[in-house]
This record gives structure tokens, sequence and C-alpha cells, in this order.
């Protein structure tokens, strides 16, 4: 029995580090009641969650997150109200709003904290207004995001300045200076709040992790960083005292709180860049205004965005962002659709037009009535597409999930193994040198950077397709576009503009008009697009059709059957010509020279008797020649897949430079065609409009639909080009090549970092300087004897961290041809 999902909700995260968190996150919210499916992201640092009517409230997702030691990150704004039209206090009617956490009314000051991924300010409003609360200003909006970033500025500086100073004071003999005798009490004193409140992240995401039995990044930070200073808070206690007569002395107070300082240094540049990682979903957003002009009742206003209404008339003036989508009613203007369609040069609007949220007005003044606001534009669509493909998972994650979870307690081992092989072998004082080396280990192993691989570069490669006019839905299909070989393409719509004219009539026993009275009357009741251009070709020479057609019947595939004044009149193909016996040898051959011309024939019987041909031609898309091009360049086998006749299709081949064509397809086998190719071992895209061909998009490894940016079919296939362009599907191809090549570069360079650095952390270069050889240049990196400083392995995690992030940064650079 399938659980039926009634609500999806993303929650914003807060303190996951690694692909540990992740996995941690994810089993806590598997054990909420009544989720399902929980999608945890590192880099977009957001969990996804369906949900069915057993759970209670949002509580239940933010306590379990918070169980296992992360939080939900909130937003609180601040509203100067005016007049409160409410007998009550509005604060205790708002908390009610499912995502919104707390609401405190004080003197015209109205402070509201929410979760801002479940309810927006536009939301708040709206329920303000309804309860009869007037907002005269926003005077402040802050994300707990903005204040951990600062607090975790200043815990970083702080850490790395106490650092440096205690390195500072302990190089100062090396100069000639004399320290004060007991100055490890004055580094015990200034290391102790690094260690506690700096590192204090640590601690609990170390104790969370404990709680599950389970283990993380902050796990290994936090043992190797308590190790080097209860150490030297020990010595520095005992110091004098005979527990420490055959022991060395040196505290190791630098190294604890350098490493402190190195990581949050690795975690503050990782925010940062993540914020750019984010810029196409910001750039996305930022299309649309802030204000608007309404006119109601006669009087014009200027609103927020979020009060527009379905059936408000939005007045818009030259120069001004179209705020949502509608309908214009008055004036007219040109429109750059540019984000919409790829179109450089704007498009004409007239009256009845209909116009989108977040193009651009730029010529003339006109009204239009709002159709869809909010979530139901299609600007705000595209955002939300791109946000499920950056939240979701590649299958290529699950290899460094898999080691992650398995990683922290191995690295552990290893570094307990190495403390005491190095404690029995090592030289003297063997207990220092088994501490450095386990707490190398320890550090230079945080799997940050494979945490991190994977779903940054999915962020910024869905990003950058969604700014070229890609939208991919899903991380899945991202990964699986880089394999395709085999491209099949449908024709009409596709490959064709999707709204064909008649371009010559041959008739056999009657006139034209004749012949197109009696096929539009029948076509009249049809919505196919050949029927459509017999019907416009009609309407144009001034012909009036039969009111009274009787017996419709439509033949996918084939074509139309009906009744007109008194007779039986067939339109369609030769394979419906020859299913009722009809004979075409009439109009054969005009209907041959039509065909070889590339267009579409339809043929017309009276009664049985086959009485003319009509052509009918689709022009091609401008650049369908230059995508198929370019794909074929790029090695990929392009495939058309057509309903049309074989002489038609091939006709239409032979101008894009298709070597393969399939003719003759009805709809409902086209899927049979996709499996068969997938059968003789390719890996197919299906390219069509979305509505027809939806049986073979759903068949392919991955569907391809193809629309004008409006009328995009989102929900049938994998990727949708908002462009209506061939080139955006040569552009999709190389967008996952380069996204899976930057992914590929990340992952090597996150496993080859710990599989190359581990073991010279672990001592392994020992055997080699063990006669205290270790060059004069290396020896602040390797000591006397070869054993890692410790505190460069904190700076070499860290960088490994931001390496991954700004490789995955290259993807904002991508063009279709750069990689």
């Amino acid at each position: 029995m399938t659980t039926e999902i009634q609500q999806r909700i993303d929650l914003p995260i807060e303190g996951m580090t690694c692909a540990a968190c992740v996995a941690h996150v994810s089993h806590a919210l598997e054990n909420v009641p009544g989720v399902t499916n929980p999608r945890v992201n590192l880099a977009t640092e957001r969990a996804t969650v369906d949900v069915t009517s057993s759970i209670s409230s949002i509580d239940e997702l933010t306590a379990a997150i918070q169980d296992a030691g992360y939080s939900v990150a909130t937003r609180t704004i601040t509203f100067i109200v005016g007049e409160v039209n409410v007998p009550n206090d509005p604060s205790a009617q708002l908390v009610s709003m499912e995502g919104l956490l707390s609401a405190h009314l004080d003197d015209g000051t109205l402070m509201i904290r929410f979760i801002p991924t479940i309810i927006g300010v536009s939301d708040i409003k709206r329920e303000l207004t309804r309860l009869g609360v007037v907002v005269t200003e926003v005077v402040d909006e802050r994300s707990d995001q903005q204040g951990h970033l600062s607090i975790l500025r200043w815990k970083m500086i702080f850490s790395l300045v106490v650092a440096a100073f205690i390195m500072l004071m302990m190089a100062a003999p090396e100069v000639g200076l004399k320290l004060p005798d007991r100055i490890d009490l004055f580094f015990l004193l200034v290391a102790t709040p690094v260690q506690f409140w700096a590192g204090s992240s640590f601690y609990v995401g170390a104790w969370a992790a404990l709680r599950h039995r389970t283990s993380n990044m902050n796990t290994l930070i936090a043992i190797g960083t308590t190790v080097a200073y209860g150490y030297s808070v020990i010595v520095t206690l005992f110091h004098g005292t005979d527990f420490f007569t055959r022991y060395s002395k040196e505290t190791f107070f630098e190294t604890s709180a350098a490493i402190i300082g190195l990581v949050l240094l690795g975690r503050y540049l990782e925010a940062k860049a993540k914020d750019r990682s984010a810029a196409a979903i910001q750039s996305l957003v930022k299309l649309q205004p802030e204000r608007a002009h309404v006119s109601r009742d006669g009087v014009e206003t200027e609103v927020d965005i979020s009060e527009i209404e379905v059936g408000d008339t939005v007045v818009m003036r030259p120069g001004e962002r179209v705020p949502t989508d509608g309908e214009i009613d008055t004036g007219a203007s040109w429109i750059d659709e540019a984000m919409l369609t790829g179109e450089s040069l704007p498009v004409e609007k007239l009256q009845g037009d209909t116009v989108f949220g977040g193009t651009i007005n730029t010529t003339g003044s006109f009204s239009f009535k709002a159709k869809r606001v909010g979530k139901d534009t299609v600007l705000a669509r595209m955002v939300r597409l791109v946000e499920e493909a950056q939240g979701s998972k590649a299958p290529i994650q699950r290899l460094a999930d898999s080691i992650s979870s398995y990683f922290v307690p191995i690295v552990v081992a290893i570094s307990v193994t190495v403390f005491l092989t190095w404690l029995a072998i090592g030289p003297a004082p063997s207990h220092i040198y088994a501490m450095v080396a386990a707490v190398g280990v320890l550090i230079i192993a945080c799997p940050c950077a494979m945490g991190l691989a994977t779903p940054n570069a999915i962020m910024v490669g869905t990003g950058r397709s969604a700014e070229l006019g890609v939208l991919f839905r899903s991380a899945e299909a991202l990964e699986t576009a880089h394999k395709i070989d085999v491209v099949i393409l449908d024709k009409t719509g596709t490959l064709t503009t999707g709204k064909p004219s008649v371009t010559a009539i041959a008739t056999d026993g009657l006139t034209e008009d004749d012949l197109l009275t009696r096929a539009a009357s029948i076509e009249d009741r049809s919505e196919h697009p050949i029927g459509r251009a017999i019907v416009d070709e009609a309407t144009s020479r001034g012909l009036s059709f039969d009111p009274n057609v009787s017996d419709i019947e439509a033949l996918p595939g084939q074509g139309i059957v009906g009744i007109s004044t008194g007779k039986k009149i067939v339109i369609g193909n030769r394979e419906l010509m020859d299913r009722d016996a009809n004979d075409v040898s009439g109009v054969e051959d005009a209907s041959v020279s039509f065909e070889r011309s590339g267009a579409t024939t339809a043929f017309v019987a009276f009664d049985g008797i086959v009485v003319g041909v009509i052509a009918i031609v689709d022009p091609v898309l401008p650049g369908a020649a230059e995508g198929i091009s370019t794909l074929l360049s790029s090695g990929v086998r392009v495939v058309m897949l057509t309903g049309d006749n074989t002489r038609s299709a091939q006709g239409v081949a032979n101008e894009l430079g298709i070597e393969q064509v399939i003719a003759g397809v009805r709809p409902e086998d086209k899927a049979y065609y996709v499996a068969q190719l997938q059968r003789e071992g390719n890996l197919v895209a299906m390219v069509g409009d979305g509505i027809n061909d939806a049986p073979a998009l759903a068949q392919a490894d991955v569907g391809m639909a193809v629309g004008s940016g409006t009328d995009v079919a989102m929900e049938t296939a994998d990727v949708a080009l908002v462009h209506g362009d061939i080139r955006s599907v040569a552009t999709a191809i190389a967008a996952s090549r380069a996204t899976m090549r930057v992914i590929r570069q990340n992952l090597f360079w996150a496993f080859a970092y710990n599989l190359a650095l581990i073991p010279i952390a672990a001592g392994v270069l020992y055997p080699i300087f063990g006669d205290s050889s270790v060059p004069e240049i290396l020896r602040p990196v390797l000591g006397e004897f070869g054993f890692l400083n410790p505190i460069l392995a904190a700076a070499a995690m860290a960088i490994s961290s931001v390496t991954v992030v700004v490789n995955s940064l290259r993807l904002r650079q991508f063009e279709p041809r750069s990689f």
C-alpha cells in the first residue's frame, strides 16, 4: 500500500560540516513518524522531507534535528505597525501559522522569527492584513546565518591571534629574548577560551554524535585538540614535580589554538564560497521586482508584489520589470523576454497577449490582468525546479557518503594505533612524537572535502545551466546526461516551429476552394496543428464552413473523419487512405513531389474517392541545424522519430543533417522505439514537446521537454529546455559533462589528499629521516624526524575543503563550448 504524501517540507540546517553530518540528519529525520524520503544536502545546507498526515507539526522535525546536534536556521523580521484593528494581541494568532516560531508586539514594533523555507515575509504580511494589523514599515530583516557567520569570524580571528602570539613568544629565545619562568601559565590562560569558546561547536557536534553512537569530523577535531590542550594543561599544572622528571616539559597550546583557528578559517571561507555557489538562484529571484503599480477601483497605488492578487490590474511603465504573469487588457509594448526565451530582441505584445514576471517592458505603457501570482508564476516554477535539483543527491555521491560513514571510526582507530606504535618504538621523548603523530592523523583526515565534492558541484552546475535555459529536475538527471550517446528528436514542435501552414494544393476533379471548404469544415473541430493549418488557409481565403458537420472522429496518428453535406469526408495520411481502400493514384505524383520537398501531405477523400492532397510545411526552427551539428561533432548519434511519412521526414532530415530517420510512428508507439535503441546498449535521451511524447520521455534514460520557456512541460521530463531550442540539448549534455568532470576532480582531490597525507601524518617518513636528517627547509613541516606538524595538518585540511568549493565555482564560467 502506498502512503499518500501530504506535504513536502524544506528545512535550512545549521551545523553540518561533512558527509557524516548528512547521514546523521537523515537518520534523525527518518525516525520521525510520518516522514518519508528525507534528502539532506551539505552544499545547500537543506533537508527536504515528504510527510504524511500522521506528523503533527514542524516542531517534531526541528526537535529531531536539534536532538541530533544540529539546528534549523531561522530569520527574524521587525515591522513598524500602525493601527491594530483587532481586539486581542495578534502575536498569539500569528504563531499558529506553520513555520512561524515567535511573534512579539511591543509599543508599535512587531518582531517575528520564522523558518524562511516554510513561510515568507509576504505570507506574514498577508496574514497581518487579514488580522487587521497595518504594517507601515519593515525596519530590519536578518537571518541566523548572518549572525552565526559574524560569530564564526570573530572566533576564527581570536583563535589565530592567540596561536600566533604563543608561537611568537615561544620563538623569542631564538632571538635572544628571555621569557618569564612561568610563561606557560599565561599560555594556559589565553588558550583556554580558544579551546572552550571558539572550539565549542566541535564539542557540541562530537557530543551529539556520541549520544547517537556515531562520529563525524567534529569528533576528530575535538579529540585531536583536546589531546594537545589536555597534555599541555597537565604539563603546566605539574610543572617542576617528579611526575615529569623523565619527560619533556614542552606544551602544545599553540597547536590546539592554531588547529581550531585554521579549521574555523576553512569553514568561514567555505561559507563565503557557498554564497557565490548559490548566485544562480539569487539572480533568478532578483529578476522579480519588489514593488508594482496596481489599479483598484480606478485608484492607482504602489504595492509590494506580495500584495498582488489574481484579477488585479497592474499598470506598467517603460523600463519596469513585469511583476507577475498576466494578460494585457489595454495598451501595447515590446517586452524583453531573454530570461525565458534566450532571444535578445524584444517581442511585441498586444491586447490579449500574455506577459511573464521577470521580463522587461522596454518601450510602451500598458496594463494587464494578473493571472498567476506568487509561487504559481513561470519564474517561481523555474526557481523551484533549480532548488529541487540543487537539493537532490546524485548517484555518484553515494560513494562519498558510504565511505564517510565508516571513515571517522577508522581514522580514530588508526590514530590510536599510531599513538601506541610510536609510544613503544618512537624516538625520545616517544610520548611527544606519538601524540604529534596521532593528532596529525585525526586532523588531516577530516572528511569535509569528501562531503562537499559532489553537492557543491551539483549546486553550481545546475545553477549555471538554469542561466543558460536548461533546467535539470534532479542531480541524477544531471549525472546521467553526460553519458548520453543517442539523442532522439521528435519533429513537430521540436525541430520545427509547430506552426504549420498550407503551401500547395493539388486537386482531382474540383476546385481548391471547394476542397478547402469541405476539409476545413471537418478540421474546424480538431486541435491538431495540421488541421488548424487547413482551417487557417480556408479562413484567409474568406471561405465559409459547413455548420452542420456530424459524426466527427479523430484518428490519432492518421487523420480525421466526418460527415458534411451528406458526404463522408476523410482527411489524413496515406495509411488512413489505404485502410479505407481509397485510390490515391489521381494525386500520387503531386503528393510525392510535395513530400520530397519536406512537406507533410494530407489526402482528402469524399465518399471513398480521393479528390485532392494538401501540402503543409512546418518551418524548421532557427538554430536547429546548428544544434544538431554540435551534437554530432560531440560524438552523439541523432535520430529523428516522427509520425510523418518517410519522404516528408527525410526531406526535413536532409535539411538538418540527420542521417537516421524513423517515420510513420504513432505517438503511443514512440516509447517502443526508445526501448529498442536502449536494448541495443545505448543511453538514450528523448527530446519532445512533453505532451504527446510523454510515454517516450518517461521511457528514455533522460527525457528532455522542449518549450518556449512559458509552456515547457516541467513535470513531464527530467530536463526542461526553456529556450525551446535544439542547441539547448547540446548545452545540457555539455553542462553535464563539465559538472561531472569537476565532481571527479573534487573526489580525486578529496580521496588523494587523505590517502597521501594520512600516512605522512602517521609517521611513514620516520624510517627515512629517523637519523634526524630532515632538510632544514622542511623542518617547519616535518620536524626533526619526519612527523607532520599538526598545525600544518589543520591548514592542509582547511585548504582541501576550500579547494573543492573553489574548483566547483569554475562552473560559474561554463559556456557550452568552453569545456
